[in-house]
Order: structure tokens, then C-alpha cells, then sequence
């Protein structure tokens, strides 16, 4: 994270690890973000953290993980950062949303994360803000294996929902990361922030550690701001095996970093 700002680009830390299956591992897990958010902190990073629920304690007991998430928000608000709520499969949409409201009550440091193959997410969007108010929202794909029910499948459609989904935040004035590493929405989304006139303050791109380095880069060098997702932790293996099974594109990325290929 030190080397990404040094770059020019900030950072978001997620802590590897989800579906844990006991309390103490959720206790673990906490322990971990709040010494990362302390060193963050200590060293004057310029870096947020990204939390995924079920690692937290989502699918033990609500309440618990909801009293866990709440101790790093707080945190977080004491040392002037902010966490990101990650969004995980359908079964933990409506949980999720459900913490991030009641955390909405008492602090403004906290977000979360809306998926364009989702077929709900617009109409989850529009129920945040009129609950809400001003909400700071990462829009991304989507890579959990979900129905055709639940999820859109043509990526035609998933791509114009990512679109639907931007502007739908960006026209109201809310905070918006744009997370995605397809350069044909990185292009559509310059053509609508230009239409818009967004100020570049409303808005991040967001893209994973070491995929298309060379897109990140022309995205800094056309003045906008980039943040970059660090998975960090001792589960990097679990953690690669579910990205490649997920998006088997990645895998190139990930030989490429293993062996330092250019």
C-alpha cells in the first residue's frame, strides 16, 4: 500500500477470510481489522478497508455481526477512515443492507457494494437513499454463481445495468466507486461523468491488485483517482482459488504476477 501511494494511487485493504464457522474466529478477524486500521493510521497510508460480513460473524448470529462490524466502523470514524461493507452472495443481500442501514444511524463513514448482475440493485439503491440519505456506494459486476432469476447472464445487459447504476448515483450526487477492470465501462463512465459535469471529488475508480496495470495507470495519468483492493492475509489461497474458479480470465494476471512476467 506504501508502494500504490507512492504511485499516486490510494488503497483499499481487505482482510482474506469469510464464511468463518465459529465466534472466535470472528473475534480473530476483528482484532485483525482494528490493527490494521491502526497501522494504516501510524504510518499516514492513504487506504480504507473493505469487510465482508460472513467473516464477521453474518451467518452465526446478526446481531453479533452486526456488534463486530460496528466496533471497526467506529474505529475507523475515531482515526478519520472509512470501511467499505463488501457485498457477498444473494443469500446476504438483504442482512447486509439491513446492518448498513443501522449503522447509517449513527456514523457517515460507512458504505457498501451494489452488483449490476444483480437483478434487485437498482431498486436497492433508490430504497438506501431514501433511507439515507447521501450514500457512498462501490458498483461493481458481480462473480458469485447466482440463477437467472436472481442474476442477469448476457453481459450486454450486465454492462448497461453497471451503466444504469452509475448514473443513477452520479446524477443525485452521491459518492461513487467504479469498480471494474473492462475498459469499455471505464469509457462509457468518462463519456457520462463528462456529461454530467461531475466533480472529481464525487466519485473513484476502483480496480484489484495486479489486473491491467498498464488500464490502471492511464486512468491516473487522465487525472482521476484510482483506488486499488490489497488482499491481504494468511487465506491468499482459498482467496485465489474461489477468483480463478470465479472469473477464469484472472488466471493470466495471477501467472503473470507469480512469475513476474511483463
Amino acid at each position: 500500500m506504501r508502494d500504490l501511494n507512492g504511485e499516486g494511487f490510494c488503497a483499499t485493504l481487505d482482510v482474506l477470510g469469510e464464511f468463518i464457522a465459529t465466534h472466535e474466529e470472528a473475534e480473530l478477524a476483528v482484532q485483525v481489522y482494528l490493527d490494521a486500521l491502526d497501522r494504516i493510521d501510524k504510518e499516514s497510508l492513504d487506504s480504507n478497508v473493505s469487510v465482508k460480513l460472513t467473516m464477521l460473524g453474518l451467518k452465526l448470529d446478526e446481531e453479533f455481526c452486526y456488534q463486530n462490524i460496528r466496533k471497526l466502523v467506529h474505529r475507523a470514524k475515531e482515526l478519520d477512515n472509512f470501511v467499505r461493507i463488501d457485498m457477498e452472495d444473494s443469500t446476504c443481500t438483504t442482512p447486509t443492507l439491513a446492518i448498513f442501514g443501522r449503522l447509517r444511524e449513527e456514523f457517515d463513514n460507512v458504505g457498501f457494494v451494489v452488483q449490476s448482475y444483480m437483478r434487485r440493485s437498482v431498486a436497492d439503491i433508490r430504497e438506501q437513499i431514501q433511507k439515507n440519505g447521501h450514500i457512498n456506494v462501490r458498483v461493481c459486476k458481480g462473480i458469485y454463481i447466482e440463477s437467472r432469476d436472481i442474476a442477469y447472464k448476457d453481459d450486454f445487459v450486465i454492462n448497461s445495468n453497471f451503466m444504469w447504476l452509475v448514473e443513477e448515483l452520479l446524477s443525485k450526487q452521491h459518492y461513487v466507486g467504479i469498480a471494474t477492470h473492462d475498459p469499455r465501462l471505464v469509457w462509457s463512465a468518462y463519456k457520462m461523468i463528462d456529461h454530467l459535469q461531475v466533480d472529481k471529488t464525487k466519485f473513484e475508480f476502483q480496480m484489484l491488485l495486479g489486473v491491467d496495470e498498464q488500464l490502471r495507470k492511464s486512468i491516473l495519468d487522465a487525472g482521476y483517482k484510482l483506488r486499488v483492493y490489497v488482499p491481504y492475509g494468511k487465506r491468499w489461497y482459498d482467496y485465489s482459488i474461489r477468483r480463478l474458479k470465479e472469473n477464469p480470465k484472472i488466471a493470466g494476471h495471477v501467472i503473470k504476477r507469480f512469475f513476474k512476467v511483463t
